[in-house]
């Protein structure tokens, strides 16, 4: 879809229109994760949102992002992103830089939607993370990658400390804003209590470039979601995998092999026997706009605030599905 050049591009504004519901909330607060490497992080740029509310073919789809010049923020949904990446009202903002969003932002709008009690949403995300290394669960055990020192030019073995770094780092930001959820999520009370509810992992660039991480990728993504699961104390979590989806429906022909073997190690990983009803696997590749404007270079699906959108709303309605057949199956 290309964006015409002579479109009006509206200014950002930091002011911020608020969704307002009821001060009633039913209990307990639904609690996701969003984790992952850069792609979570989010790269759709805010610049490409204001284009795409201006043009009246597609400012239908972003309506509700939008209340007359403001952004809209929702007092039903909150979000916290990392340490020190913020926290608040659900919004834009949330990106990396604060001019782009990521998947979270239609995420919100989705499960905020579907379900009536508040939600927080903990974002955990970090570029160039490998799974095989620093998200590496701790089943999957000490890896054995180098790295070149930069002295001697010689390779060396990596840090001890560098495997499962971003892993230790999630799970510690998951409990930390669980143990202090009554700053997160305004009038909280502690009868009220929390529900761990579900968890999305987006990344996986940083493994396909490299064969030998690509390799155990498969294993790496199956403990993490049993790591997960046992170190959150949440053994049936619903798991949604996101599809590392960068080029698109048909990857450039030199890539197209690696592209799609990979996916199916993704696929094939949410279709263990033991993780039916509870882990599932979705596509981002359908969302990639390879011929239009892009916002990013070749990289994080072009900065296309369309593409990272529809993943977002993606992920949320798959996430959607998950909970309520969990709680359908539930004695």
């Amino acid at each position: 879809m290309m964006i015409p050049s002579r479109v009006l591009i509206l200014s950002f504004t930091v002011t911020i229109a608020t969704v307002v519901v009821s001060s009633t909330w039913a209990a307990p607060v639904k609690v996701f994760v969003l984790c992952g490497q850069s792609n979570m992080e989010g790269k759709g740029a805010v610049k490409h949102l204001e284009q795409l509310l201006a043009d009246p073919k597609t400012a239908k789809t972003y309506a509700h992002l939008r209340s007359g010049d403001e952004w809209v923020e929702r007092d039903d949904v909150f979000i916290k992103y990392n340490d020190d990446r913020g926290q608040g009202k659900l919004g834009l903002g949330y990106g990396t830089p604060t001019d782009r969003f990521g998947p979270e932002l239609e995420f919100g709008h989705v499960v905020g939607n579907a379900f009536d009690q508040p939600i927080l949403i903990v974002k955990c995300a970090w570029g160039g993370r490998a799974l095989a290394v620093r998200f590496r669960p701790p089943s999957s055990g000490k890896g054995d990658y180098t790295q070149r020192d930069q002295k001697t030019k010689e390779l060396v073995p990596l840090p001890e400390e560098t495997y499962g770094e971003a892993y230790r780092d999630t799970i510690r930001i998951v409990k930390d804003s669980l143990k202090n959820i009554d700053k997160l999520v305004p009038n909280y009370q502690e009868d009220d209590g929390y529900e761990l509810s579900g968890f999305v992992f987006f990344q996986g660039f940083n493994d396909i470039i490299d064969q030998k991480k690509m390799d155990e990728y498969g294993v790496n993504l199956a403990n993490l979601i049993r790591d997960v699961r046992r170190d959150l104390d949440v053994p049936n979590l619903p798991f949604v995998i996101g599809e590392l989806g960068q080029q698109g429906m048909e990857p450039e022909k030199r890539y197209a092999e690696k592209h799609f073997n990979f996916r199916k190690i993704q696929s094939d990983v949410s279709e263990l026997p033991e993780f039916h009803g509870q882990v599932r696997f979705v596509k981002t590749s359908p969302y990639v706009i390879s011929d239009g404007e892009s916002f990013d270079g070749g990289y994080h699906y072009y900065g296309r605030a369309d593409t990272f959108f529809h993943i977002g709303h993606a992920f949320g309605e798959t996430m959607v599905e998950l909970v309520k057949q969990q709680r359908q199956d539930s004695p």
